[in-house]
């Protein structure tokens, strides 16, 4: 099994210099939504944490990541752009939504990702690799739960591969709860981004401010009656567009250009 700070000096782990981060509407920050109705996100609070190990103004970031986007638009579109840009940290979130497609092969989507994988450590030196999430307690993606665990094992051996530390999500239990999740139950929320986003920088070596596992508040339990009501106005509002959308073969990112896709200082 990988170890998740593998290589990274303490001396590098506050010398990044500048990050771009790749993926689909997890790394676009979907469900987090900031003051001006921009989302915000796990990679772009990451990326604060990272320059406050900096002088200001010495660290530059690019957020390349689309929602909806599947695994070869990604290798793509965005692969390329981040070694291009050739920063120092690249952050490779992808494959989610093509294992959630009726009939996907998690070996044959892991293939390509490794392939992406390998073009990106020829030039970045740092490569953060995410695990899938663990679904035993979501409605319908409980039942993909194998396909996806079988895919976070393949993420693993990958990062063994080559040499890639590990954001894994499926280890992280304060995600399991569902205020970590926003209304749509397909995106995190705002504190649910923010403990991926700790649980990133303990990987690459910081001292975080908060425990990203640390046990949630004690909550209200719901009724019966509540629960389901709850469920049904979920199923009306996204679970049915959701699946509507995957049937006519449309994604939520069509019309959709990343948010930052240059390395800007922040």
């Amino acid at each position: 099994m990988a170890d998740d700070s593998k290589n990274i000096s303490n001396s590098a782990k506050s010398a990044i210099g500048s990050y771009a981060a790749v993926g689909d509407s997890f790394t676009e920050g979907v469900g987090d939504p900031g003051p001006d109705g921009a989302y915000i996100g796990w990679a772009d609070r990451l990326a604060v944490l990272l320059a406050d190990q900096r002088d200001e103004g010495d660290f530059r970031y690019a957020n390349l990541a689309v929602r909806g986007r599947l695994l070869d638009r990604i290798i793509e579109e965005q692969v390329p752009r981040a070694q291009q840009l050739a920063p120092e940290l690249v952050t490779f979130c992808a494959g989610g939504n093509d294992i959630l497609r009726p009939g996907s092969d998690p070996d044959a989507v892991a293939e390509r990702y490794e392939a992406a994988v390998a073009a990106l450590r020829e030039t970045v030196p740092t490569v953060l690799l995410c695990t899938g999430f663990d679904t035993r307690g979501v409605p319908v993606l409980k039942h993909l739960r194998g396909k996806i665990a079988t895919y976070t094992a393949h993420v693993r051996a990958i990062a063994d591969r080559h040499d890639c530390p590990v954001l894994d999500l499926w280890s992280l239990k304060s995600v399991q709860d569902r205020r970590a999740w926003s209304e749509d139950r397909l995106h995190l929320s705002a504190d649910g981004h923010t403990r991926v986003a700790l649980r990133a920088a303990q990987v690459l070596g910081l001292a975080v401010p908060a425990d990203p596992d640390q046990p949630w508040p004690p909550e209200t339990e719901r009724t019966a009656a509540e629960a389901r009501r709850d469920n049904v106005h979920w199923a009306r509002e996204h679970l049915v567009p959701w699946i509507g959308r995957r049937l006519r073969g449309v994604s939520s990112g069509d019309d959709v250009e990343p948010k930052r896709p240059d390395l800007l200082p922040l």
